[in-house]
């Protein structure tokens, strides 16, 4: 049945709390609170927001650096792991204040594979009202030097998902020029899309009015806000080197620029940089239903005479099995 409901979705553009699962967690579930109390539905995070996007892997990418050694490992020890099997639940009070609230949560975080393992993936989880976890999509191709962080996801997490904030589907900024990738959520029907990403360049923000377009649906985008003041003093230097050489030496990090697109590509809310806050906006979801009278590409505008895609949705992790 069309969707003619209505959805209040906040952005938190707020700092994280770098190498700090505790904090990240407070901060984390005030964030949720707060934006329940405004009315929203769903509330996102962006990439990595909890514990950190480790930009210094670009500045420290040389063989065995001993500083990207150390904040690597730093990294791991302040990451959660979300396996059930291994009975790790650290992202029980976000659980909770969306339980507690009725919302949902999207929430970008480094996830340890395992308690003890050395590998972690760039992920996105999707708590539910219920406090359950509806998805886990892990980004599929880390890129440039962060595939020196991060260990390439699977195709378990390519699942739009029913939520009462609509159909929603998250994918983790590059993957957004993926074109399979892409046409892997178009083809379960997006109401809302989830777009999490570290800075907003003008790139960025192309891809995310494209997918909009492209996809007929509404796209939430998270950027990371991050200033110099946010960084401890240990870790500012190969931060900074991260981000790049003209970074400043006091000041903003990274600028935000989050933003709400239409399913037309129109702007809802445009880029909102340098400010700390939770940004709403309330979706009519039946747009994306008007909007798919000249395009619907899983739909009247395919040719599946012609294309065939498959995807493989089952979760990869190091294939060992330890039970025999």
């Amino acid at each position: 049945m069309t969707s003619t409901a209505s959805t209040t979705v906040a952005i938190v553009q707020q700092p994280p709390a770098l190498l700090d699962l505790e904090e990240s967690l407070r901060r984390a579930t005030a964030h949720v609170t707060e934006a329940a109390q405004a009315g929203a539905d769903l509330v996102v995070f962006p990439e990595t927001w909890l514990t950190c996007y480790p930009a210094w892997v670009f500045g420290l990418a040389g063989w065995r650096d001993a500083e990207a050694r150390r904040w690597h490992a730093r990294l791991l020890e302040q990451s959660p792991t979300l396996d059930p099997v291994h009975g790790d639940d650290a992202l029980a009070p976000v659980r909770a204040a969306a339980r507690e609230h009725g919302v949902t949560v999207v929430l970008g975080l480094n996830e340890r594979a395992a308690p003890s393992s050395g590998s972690l993936y760039n992920s996105l989880v999707t708590i539910g009202p219920d406090g359950g976890t509806l998805n886990l999509h892990r980004k599929l191709t880390p890129t440039h030097t962060e595939r020196i962080v991060w260990a390439a996801g699977d195709g378990a997490g390519l699942r739009v998902v029913d939520t009462p904030a609509g159909r929603l589907g998250s994918l983790v900024c590059w993957e957004h020029f993926h074109p399979l990738a892409r046409q892997a959520l178009h083809a379960q029907h997006e109401e809302v899309h989830v777009a999490a990403w570290p800075d907003m360049p003008e790139t960025h923000l192309i891809a995310a009015r494209s997918y909009a377009l492209e996809g007929r649906c509404f796209v939430v985008s998270a950027g990371l806000l991050l200033s110099t003041d946010d960084v401890p003093d240990d870790l500012l230097a190969a931060y900074r080197a991260g981000v790049g050489p003209d970074a400043p030496e006091n000041g903003p990090l990274f600028t935000g620029g989050s933003s709400v697109v239409g399913p037309d590509g129109s702007w809802i809310v445009e880029p909102v940089h340098g400010e700390a806050r939770i940004i709403t906006a309330t979706l009519d979801r039946g747009r994306r239903y008007e909007e798919s009278i000249d395009l619907d590409v899983a739909g009247h505008y395919g040719r599946p005479d012609v294309f065939a895609l498959t995807v493989d949705r089952a979760r990869r992790d190091s294939g060992v099995d330890f039970t025999g």
